[in-house]
């Protein structure tokens, strides 16, 4: 048996069947499970599971024995960056991002800080079981040669310089690094991921090798110990920091719907801030390349969340195939969330247009109404408001289709991390916000 056979046998050990090793705490339920009573006419929350307690450093050394010396008080957590059904009932893959991330501001400058540097990201697979949610398995995230990817950023002067946990000294790029999002598994039992650092897809072996990823021409990403290759759009080297690549649908036939978080810093960053224009795009699986661009068009931001103003908080972190060409498609802000649901028509595709021009004036992101201007533009159906829906949390990042009737949403809890000077005590252990990874099953009252 290889080493890294061992170490996935081991690490099953260590969560298989919610047995927990001596030095963690059991799983334990927040509160108990929801009643779905019976409520015509509105959406409901039917069922509230929670993720327990286990050490950060356990649980990634269990599968890179080594990989993290220090966890700074951090449990496992994050794992609400998507959520794909796994076959059986109540079971689920979910993934981690980057791992526990902050900022702090020094000399007016906000840094980015990265307590955990050798936190791997990991595919992780749960099932919920009343109100708890276990964790079955894990598939920690690696290079061609086994190594850990970690979650650091790529490439200096592109992406944000990381830094310790207290912001005062700068950690070595990694061009292996992923700050992976949006998680789907094919057919042949492989996964495919979405990273916000290219933005990139990513094609990830059974047993969590990377295989593949895909990322913008002209991207010039050196030095990874995995292929890339440069085959999206140029356009998305435009992409805002970190709001890259979010969310991952598979459709029927295989192929994949890549969404962009936030409308792209076009021509600058002040014309991604002010725009509600985001893009949706269709790569093949089989001919490995992007077939389809599509223009996805926000809500005011105040319809969307009706407690904020700021345009720039919009963000797509989720899409659900539901059959045919069909995406539910899901609007937030950190408090509040809307799914709609869109229909991906071959007219609407924009792909090698002038769009994808960034020497275009005026860009589409700086057009105040795209349909008006010639540009085919995604319509879409409002199916629910989260934001109304009694005992949904805030940030779901995550959404899962469980039946007609039913979804099942994650939140990510950021690690239990909050921003600022506060983020860690005086020994450098975490103080924790106390939110929670859930998952809450909601009914709608006219499915889809």
């Amino acid at each position: 048996m290889s080493p890294h056979a061992t170490v996935r046998r081991n690490a099953h050990r260590f969560v298989a069947g919610g047995v927990p090793l001596a030095v963690i705490a059991a799983l334990v339920a927040a509160g108990p499970a929801s009643g779905s009573g019976d409520r015509h006419g509105e959406a409901h929350v039917v069922r509230s599971a929670t993720l327990g307690d286990i050490p950060l450093g356990t649980f990634s050394n269990a599968l890179l024995p080594g990989s993290v010396d220090n966890d700074r008080g951090v449990d496992l957590g994050g794992i609400g960056s998507d959520i794909y059904p796994a076959g059986r009932k109540g079971e689920f893959w979910t993934v981690t991002d980057r791992g526990p991330n902050g900022q702090i501001k020094v000399d007016g400058t906000k840094r980015r800080t990265f307590p955990v540097p050798g936190f791997d990201p990991a595919i992780v697979k749960i099932r919920v079981t009343g109100d708890t949610v276990k964790v079955l398995d894990a598939i920690p995230i690696t290079t061609a040669s086994g190594k850990p990817v970690t979650g650091l950023s790529n490439q200096e002067g592109r992406d944000e310089a990381p830094y310790t946990y207290d912001a005062r000294n700068p950690l070595t790029h990694n061009p292996n690094g992923l700050d992976t999002e949006g998680v789907v598994r094919a057919a042949d039992g492989s996964f495919w991921l979405v990273d916000e650092y290219g933005p990139s897809l990513v094609h990830v072996s059974a047993r969590g090798k990377v295989l593949t990823r895909y990322v913008p021409e002209g991207l010039g990403l050196t030095g990874a110990g995995y292929r890339v290759v440069e085959a999206l759009p140029s356009v998305l080297l435009h992409r805002k920091i970190n709001r890259g690549f979010e969310g991952l649908a598979q459709l029927p036939g295989g192929d994949l719907v890549m969404a962009v978080q936030s409308p792209l810093s076009l021509p600058d960053t002040d014309a991604g801030e002010a725009s509600r224009t985001t893009r949706l795009l269709r790569f093949s699986p089989k001919k490995k390349a992007v077939t389809a661009e599509y223009v996805y068009r926000f809500d005011p931001v105040n319809v969307v969340d009706p407690s904020e103003d700021d345009t720039s908080e919009l963000k797509i972190s989720s899409v659900v195939a539901v059959g045919g060409n069909r995406l539910l498609v899901e609007e937030r802000t950190d408090k509040a969330a809307r799914l709609q649901l869109v229909r991906l028509d071959r007219a609407a595709n924009i792909l090698g247009s002038g769009w994808d021009d960034d020497t275009t004036s005026p860009s589409l992101e700086q057009l105040d109404d795209p349909a008006a201007a010639g540009v085919p533009v995604l319509s879409k159906r409002l199916v629910v408001d989260l934001g109304k829906v009694s005992g949904v949390p805030g940030k779901i990042e995550g959404i899962a289709r469980v039946d007609r009737d039913t979804l099942a949403l994650i939140n990510d809890n950021d690690f239990g991390m909050t921003d600022g000077t506060g983020a860690f005590d005086a020994q450098g252990r975490l103080v924790d916000s106390n939110i929670e990874t859930s998952v809450i099953y909601v009914r709608l009252p006219h499915g889809i």
